[in-house]
């Protein structure tokens, strides 16, 4: 499930040609995102090593699987940590232990982001994956 979600991205992203387009894309996902309350902007969910304020907030549920909610202060910031939310949203703790880095590939952070903003992207992958340890 992780890796079709991440490859309809992927296929969206690569199908635009202009970097703009990929820019504006990723700003308006963002926008269009639902917004995480104020109350759940605590440190704790917040994302270390983001150019920009950053939370990943995680919802358990009772069949084992993991939902997320995200936010950010940036737009990019904002676009990219939502589509990670979506992408392992509704998974379990061990799938998303199991995801490797490698496989966020194919979205071309090397050419659409900046080198600080590439490691946020890896932070908050990071911070995915610590949630899914402590449910498998």
């Amino acid at each position: 499930m992780i890796k079709e979600k991440l490859q309809t991205y992927v296929g969206t992203l690569n199908s635009m040609d202009d970097m703009m387009d990929r820019y504006t894309w990723l700003m308006d996902f963002g926008k269009k995102s639902a917004i995480v309350p104020e109350r759940f902007k605590l440190d704790e969910f917040e994302v270390p090593g983001c150019q920009s304020q950053t939370w990943l907030v995680p919802h358990y549920t009772y069949d084992d699987k993991i939902y997320f909610t995200a936010d950010s202060a940036a737009l990019i910031s904002k676009g990219m940590v939502c589509l990670l939310a979506d992408v392992f949203s509704n998974s379990t703790g061990s799938d998303i232990a199991a995801f490797e880095e490698s496989e966020l590939k194919g979205l071309k952070l090397d050419i659409l982001l900046t080198p600080g903003r590439r490691n946020g992207v890896y932070s908050m992958l990071k911070k995915i994956q610590g949630y899914g340890r402590r449910a498998a």
